[in-house]
């Protein structure tokens, strides 16, 4: 007879925790492999967006949410990785070579601007990051011999080795597997010492220090692994998008990389897609009920501006976890039903400000 013992430490290396979510990630991945089969091309294209926006989501919610380094000029690190994908690509490298040099470019660029976060913190950083989104977009708009300046630069499909990803299910696909070795990628990190340094760090920089945890080093590490997810995406995005142009790479764009994390709910792998959805969906949303506003307001300039800022103020305000946030809080609710008591969540939120205080 053979007795069998699984340990807590069998629970903790494997992804899936047990037979509920193996079931439902399976699902989840069910139906994105079989989506082209049932949604039409605009559908798909708007699900391929919401997997190249996950991926930048990824790196910025591993800086903002598990490091606590904020950053205003992400954008920029999107825009050095669609180009350097833009210009390769246009040079006949394959595509896995020109992704490859896009990530390395944009995490080199990364780590040179993680310098300022060894001096800086908290919005004086963020003012940093936010001058480099500046200087990026001018670079862009200047260097017209390599990016085509303020024209703008066409971008062709993404080929290797005489494969060529000529329709938007192909494209799709092509998407959908780089999407889960980057979640895969970022899950392990985090659960790697490396991971449990960036939370020491969020958590308490002297803690961490103390700990012996080298703070220039996981700094600069977390920008660099940041940056080089964005610069990913942007290698992606510049094949969805076919043209790029200096002003799509703005403090507009940052800002709503931004927006996009917050709102899925800082320090949660979940959030940064639940931040894409929200991301690329608003939008669509906003178009539709313009149908039944009234016309002052439906084609009152700024709608989706003052939409976006109300939104994240009632989130910041009645939801600081964001949409990954509520989520558990619906979870939990059905597993304690019919035993919840209406002050549980009230009382978590108390104490996570007066832990903000601290």
């Amino acid at each position: 007879m053979r007795f069998i013992f699984k340990t807590s430490y069998d629970q903790d290396i494997r992804l899936a925790k047990h037979a509920g979510h193996r079931f439902w990630y399976g699902l989840l991945l069910a139906a994105l492999v079989t989506a082209p089969w049932w949604l039409e091309s605009y559908g798909l294209a708007q699900l391929t967006f919401i997997l190249i926006y996950g991926i930048v989501g990824l790196g910025l919610m591993l800086l903002a949410g598990f490091t606590g380094l904020f950053s205003i000029g992400h954008a920029a690190f999107l825009g050095v990785g669609a180009y350097t994908q833009a210009v390769l690509a246009a040079q006949g490298w394959p595509f896995p070579l020109s992704l490859a040099a896009a990530a390395g470019l944009s995490a080199a660029v990364g780590a040179v601007v993680g310098l300022p976060a060894l001096r800086v913190k908290g919005i004086y950083l963020g003012i940093a990051t936010l001058a480099f989104g500046f200087i990026v977009e001018e670079v862009l708009a200047r260097w017209e011999s390599v990016t085509g300046g303020n024209a703008g630069l066409m971008v062709g499909q993404p080929q290797a080795f005489g494969w060529v990803a000529d329709s938007g299910e192909t494209f799709y696909f092509l998407c959908l597997v780089i999407t889960l070795a980057c979640t895969l990628a970022v899950l392990n990190l985090l659960r790697s010492p490396t991971g449990r340094a960036f939370v020491a760090i969020r958590d308490s920089e002297i803690s961490a220090q103390s700990m012996g945890i080298h703070l220039a080093y996981y700094k600069t590490l977390s920008f660099a692994i940041s940056a080089a997810l964005a610069g990913i995406g942007g290698a992606l995005y510049a094949h969805a998008i076919r043209f790029l142009s200096p002003d799509q790479f703005n403090i507009i764009a940052s800002i709503d990389l931004l927006l996009m994390v917050v709102i899925g709910g800082l320090g949660s792998v979940h959030g940064a897609f639940l931040g894409a959805i929200f991301l690329i969906g608003m939008p669509q949303a906003i178009s539709a009920f313009k149908d039944v506003l009234p016309a002052a307001i439906a084609q009152a300039p700024g709608l989706k501006a003052v939409i976006y800022g109300a939104v994240l103020i009632a989130f910041v305000l009645f939801e600081p976890m964001g949409l990954y946030g509520r989520w558990l809080k619906v979870r939990t609710w059905f597993q304690l039903f019919p035993f919840y008591r209406k002050g549980l969540f009230k009382r978590q939120k108390a104490f996570q400000k007066s832990d903000r205080l601290r």
